[in-house]
Protein backbone atom coordinates (compact mmCIF):
# COMPACT_ATOMS: atom_id res chain seq x y z
CA UNK A 1 0.00 0.00 0.00
CA UNK A 2 1.32 3.44 -0.90
CA UNK A 3 2.00 6.03 1.78
CA UNK A 4 -0.68 8.31 0.34
CA UNK A 5 -3.27 5.58 0.91
CA UNK A 6 -2.27 5.33 4.58
CA UNK A 7 -2.44 9.08 5.27
CA UNK A 8 -6.07 9.02 6.50
CA UNK A 9 -5.35 6.16 8.91
CA UNK A 10 -2.27 7.97 10.30
CA UNK A 11 -4.24 11.22 10.65
CA UNK A 12 -7.00 9.38 12.50
CA UNK A 13 -4.47 7.74 14.84
CA UNK A 14 -2.98 11.13 15.73
CA UNK A 15 -6.42 12.72 16.09
CA UNK A 16 -7.56 9.95 18.44
CA UNK A 17 -4.61 10.70 20.73
CA UNK A 18 -5.00 14.49 20.52
CA UNK A 19 -8.71 14.24 21.34
CA UNK A 20 -7.82 12.32 24.50
CA UNK A 21 -5.30 14.85 25.84
CA UNK A 22 -6.77 16.05 29.16
CA UNK A 23 -6.82 19.83 29.52
CA UNK A 24 -5.12 19.52 32.90
CA UNK A 25 -2.16 17.76 31.24
CA UNK A 26 -1.19 20.63 28.92
CA UNK A 27 1.58 21.85 31.22
CA UNK A 28 3.01 18.36 31.73
CA UNK A 29 6.33 17.10 30.36
CA UNK A 30 6.80 15.14 27.14
CA UNK A 31 9.59 12.98 25.74
CA UNK A 32 10.52 15.99 23.55
CA UNK A 33 13.19 18.13 25.22
CA UNK A 34 12.02 21.67 26.00
CA UNK A 35 8.38 20.97 25.05
CA UNK A 36 5.50 20.49 27.41
CA UNK A 37 2.26 18.92 26.18
CA UNK A 38 0.89 22.31 25.12
CA UNK A 39 3.96 23.13 23.01
CA UNK A 40 3.90 19.68 21.42
CA UNK A 41 0.20 19.93 20.58
CA UNK A 42 0.76 23.41 19.14
CA UNK A 43 3.65 22.11 17.03
CA UNK A 44 1.56 19.23 15.71
CA UNK A 45 -1.45 21.44 14.94
CA UNK A 46 0.68 24.07 13.21
CA UNK A 47 2.63 21.68 10.97
CA UNK A 48 -0.45 19.59 10.17
CA UNK A 49 -2.06 22.75 8.80
CA UNK A 50 1.08 23.61 6.85
CA UNK A 51 1.02 20.08 5.46
CA UNK A 52 -2.29 20.68 3.71
CA UNK A 53 -0.88 23.74 1.95
CA UNK A 54 2.22 21.80 0.95
CA UNK A 55 0.15 18.98 -0.55
CA UNK A 56 -1.90 21.45 -2.57
CA UNK A 57 1.25 23.41 -3.56
CA UNK A 58 -0.27 26.54 -2.03
CA UNK A 59 1.08 29.20 0.26
CA UNK A 60 0.10 28.20 3.81
CA UNK A 61 -2.65 30.08 5.61
CA UNK A 62 -3.64 30.32 9.24
CA UNK A 63 -2.07 31.47 12.49
CA UNK A 64 1.68 31.60 12.94
CA UNK A 65 3.93 29.23 14.82
CA UNK A 66 3.63 31.30 18.00
CA UNK A 67 -0.17 30.85 18.21
CA UNK A 68 -1.49 28.85 21.18
CA UNK A 69 -4.00 26.59 19.45
CA UNK A 70 -4.87 24.99 22.79
CA UNK A 71 -6.37 28.31 23.90
CA UNK A 72 -8.97 28.06 21.12
CA UNK A 73 -12.32 26.48 21.99
CA UNK A 74 -12.59 23.04 20.41
CA UNK A 75 -8.89 22.83 19.58
CA UNK A 76 -8.77 19.01 19.63
CA UNK A 77 -11.69 18.69 17.21
CA UNK A 78 -10.16 21.45 15.07
CA UNK A 79 -6.96 19.39 14.90
CA UNK A 80 -8.90 16.27 13.92
CA UNK A 81 -10.67 18.16 11.13
CA UNK A 82 -7.39 19.70 9.92
CA UNK A 83 -5.62 16.33 10.01
CA UNK A 84 -8.45 14.86 7.93
CA UNK A 85 -8.15 17.70 5.36
CA UNK A 86 -4.39 17.29 5.24
CA UNK A 87 -4.69 13.53 4.75
CA UNK A 88 -7.25 14.06 1.98
CA UNK A 89 -4.91 16.53 0.26
CA UNK A 90 -2.05 14.01 0.39
CA UNK A 91 -4.34 11.25 -0.93
CA UNK A 92 -4.14 12.95 -4.34
CA UNK A 93 -1.28 11.38 -6.37
CA UNK A 94 -0.40 14.86 -7.69
CA UNK A 95 0.50 15.95 -4.15
CA UNK A 96 3.52 13.63 -4.25
CA UNK A 97 5.00 15.06 -7.47
CA UNK A 98 7.48 17.88 -7.89
CA UNK A 99 8.68 20.11 -5.09
CA UNK A 100 6.72 21.85 -2.38
CA UNK A 101 7.30 23.77 0.83
CA UNK A 102 5.84 23.76 4.31
CA UNK A 103 6.65 27.45 4.68
CA UNK A 104 5.53 28.63 1.26
CA UNK A 105 8.93 30.22 0.67
CA UNK A 106 12.11 29.11 -1.01
CA UNK A 107 12.63 26.29 -3.46
CA UNK A 108 11.18 23.67 -1.16
CA UNK A 109 11.90 19.95 -1.16
CA UNK A 110 10.61 16.93 -3.02
CA UNK A 111 6.92 16.61 -2.22
CA UNK A 112 7.36 12.93 -1.34
CA UNK A 113 9.83 13.89 1.41
CA UNK A 114 7.40 16.42 2.89
CA UNK A 115 4.50 13.97 2.71
CA UNK A 116 6.63 11.42 4.55
CA UNK A 117 7.57 14.01 7.16
CA UNK A 118 3.92 14.84 7.87
CA UNK A 119 3.10 11.13 8.11
CA UNK A 120 6.03 10.57 10.45
CA UNK A 121 5.00 13.54 12.62
CA UNK A 122 1.60 11.99 13.20
CA UNK A 123 3.13 8.71 14.36
CA UNK A 124 6.16 9.92 16.34
CA UNK A 125 4.48 12.93 17.94
CA UNK A 126 1.36 10.84 18.45
CA UNK A 127 3.56 8.49 20.49
CA UNK A 128 5.07 11.46 22.36
CA UNK A 129 1.62 12.74 23.32
CA UNK A 130 0.37 9.28 24.23
CA UNK A 131 3.33 8.69 26.54
CA UNK A 132 3.07 12.17 28.05
CA UNK A 133 -0.63 11.75 28.82
CA UNK A 134 -0.51 8.04 29.68
CA UNK A 135 -2.60 6.92 26.72
CA UNK A 136 -2.29 3.70 24.74
CA UNK A 137 -0.20 4.01 21.60
CA UNK A 138 -1.17 0.97 19.61
CA UNK A 139 -0.39 2.09 16.06
CA UNK A 140 -1.29 -0.37 13.31
CA UNK A 141 1.80 -2.24 12.08
CA UNK A 142 1.42 -0.87 8.55
CA UNK A 143 1.52 2.70 9.91
CA UNK A 144 4.70 2.03 11.87
CA UNK A 145 6.32 0.38 8.85
CA UNK A 146 5.34 3.26 6.58
CA UNK A 147 6.63 5.85 9.07
CA UNK A 148 9.92 3.98 9.40
CA UNK A 149 10.28 3.71 5.63
CA UNK A 150 9.54 7.42 5.21
CA UNK A 151 11.81 8.68 8.01
CA UNK A 152 14.83 6.36 7.76
CA UNK A 153 16.16 7.97 4.55
CA UNK A 154 15.94 11.49 6.01
CA UNK A 155 16.99 10.74 9.60
CA UNK A 156 20.53 12.13 9.21
CA UNK A 157 19.16 15.35 7.69
CA UNK A 158 16.53 15.59 10.45
CA UNK A 159 19.26 15.28 13.09
CA UNK A 160 21.36 17.90 11.30
CA UNK A 161 18.49 20.39 11.43
CA UNK A 162 17.50 19.54 15.01
CA UNK A 163 14.21 17.86 14.14
CA UNK A 164 15.51 14.56 15.59
CA UNK A 165 17.72 14.10 18.59
CA UNK A 166 20.74 11.81 18.50
CA UNK A 167 19.81 8.27 17.52
CA UNK A 168 19.00 6.09 20.52
CA UNK A 169 20.52 2.61 20.14
CA UNK A 170 17.82 -0.05 19.92
CA UNK A 171 18.43 -3.77 19.31
CA UNK A 172 18.00 -4.82 15.68
CA UNK A 173 15.41 -7.40 16.73
CA UNK A 174 13.36 -4.89 18.77
CA UNK A 175 9.78 -4.16 17.69
CA UNK A 176 9.65 -1.83 14.70
CA UNK A 177 8.00 0.96 16.73
CA UNK A 178 10.97 0.89 19.12
CA UNK A 179 13.37 1.08 16.16
CA UNK A 180 11.41 4.00 14.68
CA UNK A 181 11.51 5.82 18.00
CA UNK A 182 15.24 5.20 18.43
CA UNK A 183 15.90 6.35 14.86
CA UNK A 184 14.08 9.61 15.60
CA UNK A 185 16.00 10.23 18.83
CA UNK A 186 13.47 8.84 21.29
CA UNK A 187 14.00 6.28 24.02
CA UNK A 188 11.15 3.81 23.46
CA UNK A 189 11.15 2.86 27.14
CA UNK A 190 11.10 6.40 28.51
CA UNK A 191 8.07 7.85 30.18
CA UNK A 192 7.39 11.57 29.96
Amino acid sequence: MELRELMPQAADAAARIVRSVPSDALDGPTPCPDWDVRALVNHLVYWTGRGEGAARKRHPAGPGQDHDFTADAGWAEDFAAQARRTAEAWADPAAWTGDTSLSGTGPGMPAAVIGGMIFGEWITHGWDLAVATRQPHDFAPELVQAAYDALAPIAAMAREYGAFGPEVPVPADAPLLDRLLGLSGRDPHRAA
